[in-house]
Parts: C-alpha cells; structure tokens; sequence
C-alpha cells in the first residue's frame, strides 16, 4: 500500500515541516521564550511600580510631616507673641495706674474697660 515512494514524500514533507517551524522559531522567536520573557517583564514592572507607590507614599508622608512641624512652630510663636502683647498691655495699664495714683487720681477703668481692652 504505501510505497517506497510514499515514504519519501511522507520524510521530505515532516523535513519540511521542521524545517518551516525552525525557521519561524528562529525569525520570530520560540513561543515559550517569549512566554517566559513577558513572565518575567510582568514581575519586574510590577516590582518597579510597586517601589515607586512605595517611595510616592514615603515622600508624602515625609512631606506632611515637615508641613505638621512647621505648623506647630508657627503656633508656638503665634501663642508667645499673643502672651507677649498680653503681657505688654498689662504692664501699661500698671504703669498707667500707677502714674494716676502718684498723681492722686482715680482710674475710671473698670473690669469691663479692662477685658475690652485685652481683646483689643
């Protein structure tokens, strides 16, 4: 049934074949390398775009910190500088009390007077 000739044809066409796939392997690369190879692009970007959320956060984070500290200090000198013009007021009304006084003069100031005066 099959002849000699038959089994040629039959060699020279899996030779052929072969030959074709070699050929498609070699110019457009094995399949499973190519698999492999988006395997292992996927894992590294992947990572990369981890560490970079990683490090966006870090910078954030460091940033609010520095903004909370900053604002801290500004609170700080706002409150000093608030308790120095308290202070300075108090010492004027003394002074000026004291000077009514030596004068012997009343102050007509009243707590009232001297609240308004404090937040003014």
């Amino acid at each position: 049934m099959f002849g000699i000739i038959d089994g040629i044809k039959l060699g020279a066409g899996i030779i052929a074949g072969l030959a074709i796939y070699h050929l498609y392997a070699v110019t457009i690369g094995y399949p499973s390398a190519a698999r492999e190879a988006r395997a292992g692009y996927v894992l590294v970007a992947e990572k990369t775009a981890a560490e970079a959320r990683a490090a966006e956060m870090e910078r954030q984070y460091t940033a609010a910190t520095q903004a909370t500290e900053e604002h801290r200090k500004r609170l700080a000198a706002a409150e000093a500088s608030e308790q120095a013009a308290r202070d300075t007021l108090e010492i004027e009304i003394q002074s000026y009390e004291l000077q009514l006084s030596e004068k012997n003069r009343a102050c007509a100031v009243t707590a009232a007077d001297r609240d308004w005066l404090l937040k003014h």
